[in-house]
């Protein structure tokens, strides 16, 4: 696992124009062809005249043959390439003995804790257990680890040692340096140490993953591979002729205590005395110098560094473990350097190792992405599952994914992270084909699909009118806290879309359920009129997330205004289509930067709109996330961190997140106790009465049985009237 990284080959930072990942020469085993499912068992394997698989991937969901599940899409792709793959799904861990059921790969493992974060699939914003698993069959919970990365990967180790393992999916992605985790609330090192993996893959991998397949069938050592885009691995050094530039000055953080260089000998008892602001190793030979560390970027540029060659020095793990400062610092020159077109690397040291981050894959292009969903899937759950249900596939059975990625940039959402804020779309061909093999080859097709989006629902062949500017730009969000002038918000090719695909023969209806990015739906009013008549299946779900300014700035999420101006439009077309059809609004309860007073007024809000939540969602603080960042270190990292920058509260305690909660179902007994309370701690002693303008009632409904305590439970919900007296 450990390298000296003398095989590091330079890498351009600028957008490039990579070998198309359906070029590459097959591998031999490619005259083995097609598998109808790819094999689970030794027996499938017989079937198909195997003796071995060349990669095992190793997947916390159940294995459903279909492009919305990351095993399948990277199966498919591996197959394609020629190479014989074999899934291990949701195997008991408890030993290696289920890890050997397919036998020892021939070139490496790759393991994913399947399409959720482990922790997150296992666990509620609460950290209360759940018993539910939607990418199990019959919702069965329990069926993967805590950390599933982590134990796969070394169980794998156990069951072959010499065998590389490949980590990915969207847990290792998260997880790829020094992080919050909210489940044991401290910051654990990277998944890289703790999995003992040879390598990371990061974001959509199928660039990534090819190449090293494809190296790793010629004879390369797994060590050896450590030039490609969207990896991460482990070193022990820096190599020669890369210059090192330290984070600090890419985003000063103010006077901290100076961090020994790892390039100067602290053996001399004057090696310490150095000027703080020196730049240089001084007085060194040429010969001895690994790499040159640079305070100054702008000196970087006129001594004529080579970006290629230029990598970025994160605090180390020891530092941002104990001060939240450096780790909001991090977080935020992480996710300055995103832009695959600007993006240069990061180095991690922990303890006497480095954890180093090569810049972010090219994203795909239009082909490549077709070529990627037009894989012989079968679209179903693999047969040894019977007729069990599993409902992740069940609500994604009839849909079609059209894009990748997403350029909000919305500070709770692990999407941007992992995708990446570049669209990638697939053809306007390609998506109707899909449907129609949808129609043609699914007997339980009723003529419905029930989604035509992706991440979000609108941003389909949305991207930078310059490339040019696109390479060079650092926005975390085209959207906020405006609309880039230079986003192309044309949403009118999405409109011939939806019309093509519902006048096919067969389709009767096509919804569309993903979420809806309105302030740029707006951008467009035919777009709006479109699937306001013929796309909304009476409900639209829409996120503002917020009312209040100060915690949407901190979502990086559009004011209510926006909302405002879609709702107008939404009802202006469907009283044109002689439709009664009704927005149902998300919100988010203790997002850092909330206080009780904006839950207050969002709860007011609530109730003069005439909204009453069902369920609310409470902020999750997951790993690599902006927030997340905001919720352990009380800072904002969408701005300059810095020792006297603006500090951020978050909801912590359960009391006060249940508070928040409570606040989102204003009309749920069950939290009016607590209301009052903090009602009458602001001194708005004005909001508890029984009219409209009051937001609990003074006293709870007779005979409540509060759902902590025993007994029966009155199910009344305020109506601005006293409670009915109980016989």
């Amino acid at each position: 696992m450990i390298s000296s990284l003398e095989t590091l080959c330079p890498m351009s930072s600028a957008m490039q124009t990579p070998k198309a990942i359906f070029s590459h020469h097959p591998y031999w085993a490619e005259c083995f062809g097609t598998a109808s499912y790819l094999p689970t068992s030794r027996a499938e394997m017989d079937a198909l005249g195997w003796d071995s698989c060349d990669i095992i991937i190793v997947t916390g969901d159940a294995y459903v043959d279909h492009p919305s599940f990351g095993m399948a899409v990277i199966g498919r792709v591996l197959e394609a390439q020629g190479f014989r793959i074999g899934i291990i799904s949701q195997p008991d861990w408890q030993s290696a003995e289920p890890f050997k059921q397919l036998g020892q790969p021939n070139l490496f493992f790759g393991v994913a804790s399947g399409n959720m974060d482990s922790m997150i699939n296992r666990y509620t914003a609460d950290r209360r257990l759940r018993h539910d698993d939607a990418y199990s069959p019959n919702n069965e919970g329990g069926k993967r680890p805590d950390r599933a990365v982590i134990v796969y990967s070394q169980r794998c180790r156990e069951a072959y040692k010499e065998t590389p393992i490949i980590i990915g999916s969207i847990e290792a992605s998260l997880r790829r340096i020094a992080h919050y985790d909210y489940w044991s609330d401290k910051v654990r090192r990277s998944v890289l140490l703790d999995s003992r993996a040879d390598l990371l893959l990061y974001g959509n991998a199928e660039r990534a993953i090819i190449d090293v397949a494809h190296r790793l069938g010629r004879g390369d050592a797994i060590t050896s591979i450590r030039d490609l885009r969207g990896t991460a691995f482990v070193t022990r050094d820096i190599p020669a002729g890369w210059t090192v530039i330290d984070s600090a000055s890419v985003d000063q953080i103010g006077k901290v205590d100076p961090i020994t260089s790892p390039y100067v000998d602290t053996s001399a008892t004057d090696s310490c005395k150095k000027d703080e602001n020196e730049t240089t190793i001084a007085n060194k030979p040429a010969d001895e110098v690994q790499a040159v560390r640079i305070i100054d970027p702008l000196q970087a540029r006129k001594i004529g560094t080579d970006v290629a060659k230029t990598v970025i020095r994160l605090p180390d793990y020891e530092l941002v473990k104990n001060d939240p400062v450096n780790y909001a610092h991090a977080a935020r020159v992480l996710h300055l350097e995103t832009n695959p077109g600007n993006a240069r690397a990061l180095v991690q040291r922990h303890g006497d190792q480095e954890v180093w981050l090569n810049p972010p894959p090219i994203p795909l292009s239009t082909d490549e992405l077709d070529w990627v969903f037009e894989l012989p899937y079968q679209r179903k759950p693999h047969p040894i599952y019977g007729k069990a249900k599993i409902p992740a596939y069940d609500m994604i059975r009839f849909s079609v994914n059209i894009m990748r990625g997403c350029f909000g940039g919305c500070s709770f959402c692990s999407i941007t992270e992992h995708e990446g804020r570049i669209i990638q779309s697939r053809s306007h061909e390609s998506i109707v084909k899909e449907v129609e093999n949808i129609r043609d080859k699914t007997p339980e097709f009723t003529g419905v699909i029930s989604d035509l989006g992706g991440p979000t629902a609108n941003m389909w062949r949305l991207n930078c009118k310059s490339t040019e500017i696109e390479s060079r730009c650092r926005r975390l969000s085209c959207v906020y806290p405006s609309i880039c002038k230079s986003l192309n918000t044309d949403q009118t090719p999405l409109i011939d879309l939806y019309r093509d695909v519902r006048e096919l023969n067969g389709v009767k209806k096509v919804l569309i359920a993903s979420g809806l990015r309105y302030d740029l739906a707006v951008e467009t009013p035919e777009y709006v009129k479109e699937l306001v008549t013929h796309h909304v299946g009476g409900y639209l779900k829409i996120a503002p997330e917020h009312s209040e300014d100060g915690p949407l700035s901190k979502m990086m999420k559009p004011g209510m205004g926006s909302y405002d101006k879609f709702k107008l439009m939404f009802d202006k077309y469907s009283k044109q289509a002689g439709k009664e059809q009704y927005l149902i609004p998300y919100f988010i309860a203790a997002h850092p930067g909330t206080s009780d007073k904006d839950m207050m007024q969002l709860a007011m809000w609530l109730k003069g709109n005439g909204f009453r939540a069902d369920q609310v969602q409470a902020f999750y603080p997951s790993p690599m996330a902006n927030a997340t960042a905001m919720y352990y270190s009380g800072k904002n990292p969408l701005k300059k961190v810095s020792r006297n920058s603006e500090n951020v509260i978050s909801a912590k305690g359960l009391k006060q997140r249940r508070l928040h909660k409570a606040y989102l179902r204003y009309h749920d007994p069950e939290g009016w106790p607590s209301i009052r309370d903090s009602l009458l701690s602001m001194g708005r002693r004005d909001l508890i009465g029984y009219g409209k303008k009051h937001l609990v009632p003074p006293r709870q409904p007779a005979n409540w049985v509060s759902k902590q305590g025993k007994g029966r439970k009155i199910l009344t919900q305020h109506t601005g009237l006293p409670p009915r007296k109980t016989k």
